[in-house]
């Protein structure tokens, strides 16, 4: 059972750090540099990364429950090696709530409020204004994200799975 809840574990975060890569340095720049337009880049990514937010609640919930009952039957001198990744996997869980569920919203409302296109207005207009403030924290919020997921990663690299020789 011990080798199940690992491998979920590790399957889990592994698709959902390995999508967040793929996405922030194969799909964004490849669409922004490859469609014929910015606005359908935009449409594509930001669809993309909607789908990304959904993979990332199930392997993130998959990821807590097996983590959570390798805790509960782990004698208490190596429960320490998993509530490390329980609090690393909460944050990215919560970031991820917090991108899905307010600031790609907030920025769909700019986009509105653009006519539809937020390239297609000035530099200076408050929507556009708003949609690239709110662009630079979800870089910088996927990106604490990205780096937690590689964090418990190299945890659960580091880890013996025997706990007697712990």
């Amino acid at each position: 059972m011990q080798t199940i809840l690992r491998f979920l574990q590790l399957i889990a975060m592994v698709v959902w750090v390995g999508g967040i890569v793929f996405f922030a340095f194969v799909l964004a720049p490849y669409a922004f540099h490859n469609l014929p337009t910015q606005h359908l880049a935009g449409v594509v990514v930001g669809g993309t990364l909607r789908i990304l937010h959904l993979m990332g609640f199930v392997c993130g919930g998959l990821f807590w429950v097996a983590t959570a009952i390798l805790f509960t039957r782990a004698p208490m001198r190596v429960r320490g090696r998993y509530e490390m990744q329980l609090m690393l996997s909460a944050v990215m869980l919560l970031a991820t709530a917090y991108l899905q569920a307010n600031v790609l919203p907030a920025m769909d409302l700019d986009v509105s409020h653009a006519g539809g296109d937020i390239n297609a207005v000035a530099a200076t207009h408050p929507a556009r204004v708003h949609f690239e403030k709110l662009h630079v924290r979800s870089e910088r919020v996927e990106g604490v994200v990205l780096l937690f997921g590689i964090g418990v990663l190299l945890l659960m690299a580091r880890e013996n799975p025997d706990p007697a020789n712990t």
